[in-house]
């Protein structure tokens, strides 16, 4: 019997240690901390992991706006250069909403207590995804309404653009 409860413990600690890499691991993709590369004007890699902000959607990197004067300008460069002012080369905290099929996720990311996808909707950057989320309406209709960033000319919704480019 002594032989047993040694053996028995070991297992036991075994066990113990599978189950914490497990919950560990499961850990990794719903919160993850680090310094952000910003890939565009929606979408930040931590770590290998690729993290598209919850709830708003920015023009993609070859999108083009045209000013309140009509002429043509790069938006979605622009946009992209929004987040990496706010984002790029800081720690920045990204809890899962959804995952994606490609085991990147949509996330809320956060620097400091500041909703990153709040800041990039309220400069105008990035429009509320009301197809995912109502989180950043207010925040939109603001941007909207004293016309900063993407709201001082017209554009094409980035869906609608993506969409156009197939």
């Amino acid at each position: 019997m002594a032989r047993i409860k040694p053996f028995l413990a070991g297992i036991f600690i075994s066990i113990a240690s599978v189950a914490a890499s497990v919950v560990v691991h499961a850990a990794d993709y719903e919160v993850i901390t680090g310094v952000a590369h910003v890939i565009d004007g929606d979408t930040l890699e931590i770590d290998g992991m690729r993290i598209r902000l919850h709830g708003v959607d920015a023009p993609e990197q070859r999108q083009s706006c045209i000013a309140g004067n009509g002429r043509k300008w790069a938006c979605g460069a622009e946009a992209t250069f929004a987040l990496a002012n706010l984002a790029g080369a800081k720690s920045v905290t990204c809890k899962q909403v959804n995952k994606l099929k490609d085991g990147n996720f949509y996330g809320s990311c956060q620097i400091g207590k500041h909703d990153l996808s709040a800041m990039l909707v309220f400069q105008g950057w990035a429009i509320a995804d009301r197809r995912m989320s109502k989180d950043y309406v207010n925040e939109e209709l603001d941007a909207k309404e004293h016309m900063r960033g993407l709201w001082r000319g017209n554009f094409v919704k980035p869906w609608i653009w993506r969409d156009q480019q197939k």
